[in-house]
């Protein structure tokens, strides 16, 4: 979900963080697919190989392998993949990285899969979001998103996704058959009516930020259903920990973090508590 900008500067910053992955213990075949929503873009400390991915040994994936003391362990996470980067290589500022399902083994026992938000714009979505000068002298973002049609471009490109997703795991399920496979929904990124200034979003547009994503999560959580895998539902435990929260009670860092983490992205607190999400509906659905 980053730009190929942020990308290339964050990696010159974080050449001297490098750590290797973490040891895989005994337990599951894991394979973490996914956008920076799960690679985890500036969060100490970024790992090899692709660099360019902005990957960080402490995000959820890497923190659910410990928790659940796995075998084995591929974390193919990349800031800014798409669906269509689970079958092509995708390009990054510090060079190519192979397709994510090339991961996947037919021993593999669970994949949890993090995507989508960047086959409809999330990115740009918040960026233009950005209101230093509040109505009437600021205009309100969520008027961009309705075409000549009056349809809202955002709900579009969301049901377009669809059929996608189910396909995706399908081929997920070729490829490892043993696996359980996870679709992992994106956190709360606005509350109710904003907090501006603090978070520069004005109250209509936090609120339609608010509802577009929810209305996203939804479709994750329903195409899961119809593809027969599970889904972990991010957004709802994250609320009260979103941008707007103070530091040390938030999750998903604002436009300027107070912690190391990309801009709308889970710091380290956020993927310390989402690993322990992910790892309590994983550990659920096997019993």
């Amino acid at each position: 979900m980053l730009r190929r900008t942020t990308v290339a500067l964050a990696a010159a910053l974080l050449l001297a963080g490098l750590a290797p992955p973490a040891h895989a213990q005994q337990g599951e075949s894991y394979v973490a697919l996914g956008d920076s929503a799960a690679a985890g873009p500036l969060v100490p400390d970024q790992v090899l190989p692709d660099l360019g991915c902005l990957r960080s040994d402490r995000n959820y994936p890497h923190l659910t392998a410990r928790a659940l003391g796995a075998a084995s362990f591929r974390d193919v996470t990349c800031s800014g993949a798409k669906t269509r980067h689970m079958y092509q290589p995708q390009e990054t500022e510090l060079g190519s990285v192979p397709p994510q399902l090339d991961a996947l083994r037919p021993d593999t026992t669970l994949v949890t899969v993090h995507i989508g938000a960047n086959d409809v714009g999330l990115t740009g979505f918040i960026e233009d979001c950005l209101n230093l000068l509040p109505p009437p002298v600021g205009d309100a973002c969520y008027n961009d998103y309705t075409d000549e049609n009056g349809q809202d471009t955002w709900r579009v490109k969301t049901e377009a996704l669809r059929p996608t997703l189910v396909t995706l795991a399908g081929d997920i399920r070729a490829r490892s058959p043993q696996a359980r496979i996870f679709l992992v929904g994106y956190a709360t990124y606005a509350r109710p009516d904003g907090c501006y200034p603090r978070v520069p979003i004005i109250r209509q547009d936090a609120n339609y930020i608010r509802a577009t994503l929810m209305y996203f999560n939804r479709m994750l959580a329903e195409q899961a259903a119809a593809a027969g895998i599970g889904f972990i539902d991010l957004q709802t435990p994250s609320a009260g920990h979103d941008p707007c929260a103070s530091p040390g009670v938030r999750w998903i860092e604002p436009y300027i973090p107070a912690s190391p983490a990309a801009p709308f992205h889970p710091n380290a607190l956020g993927m310390r508590n989402f690993a322990t999400i992910v790892t309590g509906a994983v550990t659920a659905a096997a019993r």
